[in-house]
Order: C-alpha cells, then sequence, then structure tokens
C-alpha cells in the first residue's frame, strides 16, 4: 500500500513540474511575441526624440602579436554593448531575457564598426559566439567575440628602446553624434581590462592602456568615437643578445690589432678587414626584421659608431705602416750616405798612400767595404728577414707611437660612447612620448 502511495506521489509531483515549466516557457513566447509585435529593428531606440547611449566594455583575452613590419597588432576580445530600447520593456516572472543570436536580427544593434581595423573576425564556431540578454526595463547587453587587426602607428627612431601607443578606435558608423553617442560603461579606469595572462607577446611588454573619447569629424556629420591606446614597451633581451654584444664584442676584437706587431702587415691586414666584414653582416641582419623607413634608429646610431671604431683600426695601422715606411726610407737614405762618406774617406786615405801601396790599397778597400756591407746585412739572420715580424732594418724595431696612444685613447672613447648611448636611451620615457603623441 505504502509503495502504491509512492508511486502515485511521484507521478503527481511530475505532472506539476512538466506543468510548471510549460507555463513558465508558454511565458516566456508570450513575452517575446509581445515585444516583437509592432517592433520596428529598422528605427533606433528614441528615434526622433533624443540621443542613444551605448554603453561599451571590452575584456581582452588574447593580446598579440604586434608586428614592426606592418606596423599593426592583433587581438582576441569580448567586445560589449548595452543599451536601453524603451520598446523592449516587459513584465513577467523572470528579470532577465536570455536569449541566442537567432534574436540579434530582430530587434535593433548600433552599427559598430573598428576604424583603424585591418581586417575583423566575428567567431563562429561551433555557433556565433554571441550573448544577448533583455532587462525589464528595456536595458539590452550585447556581447562579441571578435578578433581584430589593427594598425599602430609606430615612430622607430629609439629602436630597441622604444614604446607604442597602440589605438583601437571604434564608433558608429552611420549615426552622428546627435543620434547615437558611445560611452564607457565602467568609467576610464576599468572598461577595458586586460588580464596578465591573456597576453602573448615575445618582444613587448603592455604596460598599461589609457582610454578616451573622441568626436570624428567629416563631410558627412560629427561621429562618437571611443578609443582606447595599449601602451606597449619593447623587451630589449633579444636585441642585447643578437646584435649589441656581437657588434661590442667586434669592436674589441678590431683594437686587439694595436698590440700586433707592426711588422706583421699580414695579420694586421686579414684582423682588420675581417672585422670590417663581419660589422657589415650584421649591420644587414640587424634591419631584416625591421620596416625600410626612411631615418635612422637608435640600433643604427650604434651600428654606424661601432662601424666607425672597426674601420679606424685598419685605417689607423694603414697610418702606422705609412709612416714605418717613411722612417725606413729616411734611415735607408742615411746609411748610404755614411756608408758613401766612408768610402770616400778610405779612397782619400789610398790616394796619400804611395803608388805602391795602391794595389793592396785597394784590396783592403775592397774587404772592408764587403765586411761593413755583410755586417749591415748580417744584424739579423737572413730566415728571419724573410719573415714579417722583424724588420730588415733593426732600428725599425718597437712600437709605434701611433699604436702606443690608439691602444688607450681607442678603448676609452668607446667606452664613453657606450655610457652616452645607454645613459640617453634607457633614460627615455618612450611609452609615455608616444601615448601623448597617439591622443
Amino acid at each position: 500500500m505504502a509503495f502504491l502511495t509512492f508511486v502515485f506521489a511521484t507521478f503527481i509531483w511530475a505532472g506539476y513540474v512538466y506543468g510548471n515549466e510549460r507555463v513558465y516557457s508558454d511565458n516566456i513566447t508570450r513575452i517575446l511575441d509581445r515585444l516583437l509585435d509592432g517592433y520596428d529593428n529598422r528605427l533606433r531606440p528614441g528615434s526622433g526624440e533624443g540621443v542613444t547611449e551605448v554603453k561599451t566594455d571590452i575584456f581582452v583575452t588574447s593580446f598579440g602579436p604586434v608586428s614592426d613590419v606592418e606596423m599593426e597588432y592583433t587581438m582576441d576580445m569580448f567586445f560589449r554593448q548595452m543599451w536601453v530600447d524603451e520598446r523592449l520593456k516587459f513584465e513577467g516572472p523572470i528579470e532577465i531575457l536570455r536569449l541566442n543570436n537567432r534574436m540579434v536580427d530582430k530587434i535593433w544593434t548600433p552599427d559598430t564598426f573598428f576604424r583603424n581595423s585591418k581586417k575583423s573576425i566575428a567567431h563562429n564556431m561551433t555557433t556565433p559566439n554571441k550573448l544577448f540578454r533583455i532587462m525589464q526595463n528595456g536595458t539590452v547587453l550585447y556581447t562579441m567575440r571578435l578578433t581584430i587587426s589593427a594598425e599602430c602607428p609606430m615612430s622607430l627612431m629609439d629602436f630597441p628602446m622604444d614604446g607604442h601607443a597602440c589605438p583601437l578606435r571604434f564608433g558608429s558608423y552611420a549615426y552622428t553624434n546627435s543620434e547615437i553617442v558611445f560611452t564607457w560603461r565602467k568609467g576610464l579606469i576599468a572598461s577595458v581590462d586586460c588580464p596578465q595572462e591573456s597576453m602573448s607577446l615575445l618582444q613587448y611588454d603592455l604596460v598599461g592602456q589609457m582610454l578616451s573619447s573622441e568626436v570624428f569629424k567629416s563631410n558627412t556629420g560629427h561621429y562618437s568615437v571611443q578609443v582606447v591606446h595599449f601602451n606597449l614597451q619593447r623587451k630589449l633581451g633579444y636585441y642585447l643578445i643578437q646584435t649589441y654584444v656581437p657588434l661590442i664584442m667586434v669592436v674589441v676584437l678590431s683594437q686587439v690589432s694595436f698590440w700586433i706587431n707592426k711588422e706583421s702587415v699580414p695579420a694586421r691586414t686579414v684582423a682588420g678587414i675581417t672585422t670590417v666584414l663581419t660589422m657589415t653582416t650584421l649591420s644587414i641582419s640587424a634591419r631584416q626584421s625591421l620596416p625600410k623607413v626612411a631615418y635612422a634608429t637608435a640600433m643604427d646610431w650604434f651600428i654606424a659608431v661601432c662601424f666607425a671604431f672597426v674601420a679606424s683600426a685598419l685605417i689607423e695601422f694603414a697610418a702606422v705602416n705609412y709612416f714605418a715606411t717613411l722612417e725606413a726610407n729616411r734611415l735607408k737614405k742615411k746609411m748610404r750616405q755614411a756608408r758613401q762618406e766612408q768610402l770616400e774617406a778610405l779612397a782619400a786615405m789610398s790616394d796619400e798612400e804611395g803608388d805602391d801601396d795602391a794595389a793592396s790599397s785597394e784590396g783592403g778597400l775592397k774587404r772592408r767595404n764587403h765586411s761593413v756591407c755583410r755586417s749591415e746585412t748580417n744584424a739579423v739572420p737572413i730566415f728571419l728577414q724573410q719573415g714579417s715580424a722583424v724588420p730588415p732594418i733593426p732600428q725599425l724595431a718597437g712600437t709605434s707611437p701611433i699604436d702606443k696612444y690608439a691602444r688607450i685613447l681607442f678603448p676609452l672613447a668607446f667606452g664613453f660612447f657606450n655610457l652616452v648611448y645607454w645613459i640617453i636611451y634607457l633614460g627615455k620615457d618612450t611609452v609615455e612620448k608616444a601615448s601623448w603623441k597617439a591622443t
């Protein structure tokens, strides 16, 4: 008996629940039918009476990548719009009507578009990613998931210590600000949310965003425009490893030649030419990831100065070799004059002696001349004279004064340049400057 009573109560409860759900569903259906009865989605809310205010906010789900060559950035976001449509007020057992995307086509929605976008994608998998809700007081919430590729004007004069303010501008395409006005729903601080875990940037840090409202003026009227600037600061680590450190090492290697003996002409020549070619290769590879701008960047200035140091090291050796050659020619001329004077003196001594001793004097002169020449020639062994490390004239051995000065002045000048360079560029607030320019 108890079992039959339980089964009977269960059937009664199931019927009650089913009936309530059916009544609830019928109520929502009647509300929707009543809302759409006589509704014209071609007219904006308050048409002919006042201005329609559209409140917006953005939740960024993914930011990046940023392309320096194309000067654009890509972001994935939830774009939310909220406005009041008095024609959609209703009364019923529920406060919010949660509807799918099919209802969107049946009511009026703002004709919002992104003014600086190059490509925009509305996600439709597996169904259109749209959220649509209607409150009892006629407030409408409309959310879409979008992927935007927008242009980002960049000034690369401070590259790679630069910062950029990438703008995102949106507003109504057809309605002027006397018909539709866009505002930030949560104010200028919290209307754009960029969680740290959503950032997918390899070369930049997103240091903040700045919100504002503008009025775009054209020959068809004035339009309300919302603007958000994403402040980006470039990461320096990659360029330090790939460009700056190799450049500094090449300059240091070029200055090692100052410590090589000036008689080692092949070694110093090869070192100078090799460093110049390496510097050229590094400068070309450093520009491959940048657009072909008509002005010099901070990296270009650094490369140019490093190239000047490397070329100066090669020119310094040319100067050392030139003055060493002049000195060698001067010493050879002096030695020839001394030898000629010695021969003349010996000849005069032989004339004062008699004719009988002429033959023996001439032989002695020849022996003395031969011994002088042999002593001068054999001051350095012949097998060492054939190399480049030992000069043929012993008086030319030693360090050139130019090399002595270069060993001190070149490193000091390069170190001073690095100190000034990094103080100037690392001390700049490039993001703030970029933000000011963008606004």
